[in-house]
């Protein structure tokens, strides 16, 4: 019997080689090139045939164009994430760690919409003339009428069904396929026709075309390639499921993110009850927008102000403490950032948590030279409340009116914001859309903000007074005077 022949293929690019090499001579990461089974080409030549569509070139300005429709999933924060709702034929890929709430979201958010559909069913009501089905309602007529379908490859049927009661999700009318062959899936998306499916997981999905292994580079490749098109030829939208590697990157080639339309990552905390799902691609809306979940115990819940967690509930203002005005896609939020300023002797200390270190040790030499507050001596410890992660520059101002409240040992005035991007000639820079945040921070009951000059608005807003600066050392002066 002759032996199989096997190739090298890279877990980052998809790349192949016919010997195994430290690295891969295609994208030159290290220590990513895995044993597979050749592919024999003879049987299954033509395999992508059905992925290549006849199309004929045509003039953009002649093709016309309409917004896509939205079916709301019942979830605000979930819909505010994918830019209003499902849109017919688009693929979505979420990933996150194991147990962060992927399948509790998605079988809470298919219930939703299984019962919105039935809702618009019923009052619609059966056409003229039409008869029911004897022994019962046509088993079809869901597909018809836009149902939804969970296809779970890592659980049995009664094992979603054991979540959906614990969700109290009683009486759902979701179907549920256990199954993880990618024909017999294509097969049942042709046959039953629903509104929305979910591939619970991708990694977990295998075509009878390919010889390896489930997970594999090329098994996911391929079925993603296949859904992909299933999607897009008959108006079915589609959630993949995607698991992650250890460093928190979705597992498998990097080209499936490039495949679908959206790309979500759920985050959060073990030790904490919220969860965040963010958006890192999205054809149809705003990326890096944020829904915000609390975990409880019947599933996952909206948190309809989320500036609330990231908020320390002080009785009177402490030293250290500054509130910023942050932006999270078209969604303005409110986080603290804490400062702490100890003696460190010879060799201080400079550590942040949820804001970039090389940026701190920046903003402490702009604070030494232009505003004269020096901590070349002293332990700087920076903290944004709650586990966010702040990578916008509009944090600076807030980050360095925090350090030196924390060092003088002076608290800022109770209600009293501040944001901007600091530069390395100590000017105060705008930050984008500067009136949403204001309007914001006057919202939730602040009334003092410090903020860039190109900033300030035409209009006084209620009860907020502001403070334009255009330097460092007017940001200082400032707050004295307030103090």
């Amino acid at each position: 019997m002759a032996k199989e022949k096997t190739i090298y293929t890279c877990t980052e690019c998809g790349g192949a080689s016919p010997k195994w090499l430290g690295k891969c001579p295609h994208c030159n990461a290290w220590n990513t090139l895995i044993e597979s089974v050749a592919e024999n080409s003879s049987p299954v030549k033509n395999r992508f045939a059905s992925l290549a569509k006849a199309s004929e070139v045509t003039t953009l300005s002649d093709i016309e164009a309409t917004d896509m429709a939205r079916t709301p999933t019942g979830h605000e924060e979930l819909d505010r994430v994918l830019g209003g709702g499902i849109v017919e034929g688009g693929v979505v890929l979420i990933g996150g760690d194991p147990g962060i709430g992927k399948s509790t979201l998605l079988l809470q958010a298919l219930d939703s919409l299984q019962r919105g559909f039935d809702a618009r069913m019923s009052a619609a009501g059966p056409p003229q003339g039409a008869k029911a089905p004897p022994g019962g309602s046509d088993p079809h007529a869901a597909g018809k009428r836009g149902g939804t379908l969970y296809v779970t490859g890592e659980e049995s049927g009664a094992q979603v069904a054991l979540r959906s009661r614990r969700l109290g999700l009683d009486g759902s009318q979701v179907k549920v396929l256990a199954e993880i062959q990618l024909e017999k899936i294509l097969a049942t998306l042709e046959a039953t026709r629903p509104a929305i499916a979910v591939i619970d997981s991708i990694q977990t999905v295998y075509s009878d075309q390919l010889t390896s292994a489930p997970g594999s580079v090329a098994q996911v490749r391929e079925c993603a390639a296949h859904l992909t098109r299933a999607a897009k030829s008959s108006g079915v939208c589609i959630v993949l499921v995607g698991h992650v590697t250890k460093e928190g990157a979705l597992a498998g080639p990097r080209v499936l993110e490039h495949m679908v339309d959206t790309v979500l990552y759920f985050e959060g905390d073990t030790h904490s009850s919220f969860r965040l799902v963010r958006a890192i691609k999205n054809r149809f809306g705003a990326v890096n927008e944020i829904g915000v979940f609390a975990m409880t115990e019947k599933g996952l819940k909206g948190v309809t102000n989320p500036s609330a967690i990231f908020l320390s509930q002080h009785s009177e203002p402490v030293p250290g403490s500054c509130v910023l005005v942050t932006l999270e896609g078209t969604r303005p939020m409110l986080v603290e950032i804490q400062a702490l300023v100890d003696n460190g002797g010879p060799s201080p200390r400079r550590l942040s948590v949820g804001l970039d270190r090389d940026r701190l040790a920046m903003l402490l030499a702009v604070l030494h030279r232009h505003a004269g507050v020096a901590c070349m001596d002293q332990d700087v410890f920076v903290n944004a409340v709650g586990g966010v992660r702040i990578s916008e520059p509009a944090a600076d101002l807030s980050v360095m009116l925090a350090i030196t409240s924390s060092l003088r040992g002076k608290p800022l005035p109770k209600g009293f914001i501040a944001f901007g991007e600091v530069g390395l000639a100590g000017e105060v820079r705008p930050a984008p859309r500067g009136q949403e945040r204001l309007k914001e921070a006057a919202k939730l009951g602040f009334s003092v903000a410090v903020v860039p000059k190109a900033n300030a608005p035409r209009k006084p807003i209620e009860g907020l007074t502001i403070h334009a600066v255009e330097r460092v050392e007017q940001a200082m002066e400032v707050v004295r005077s307030l103090n």
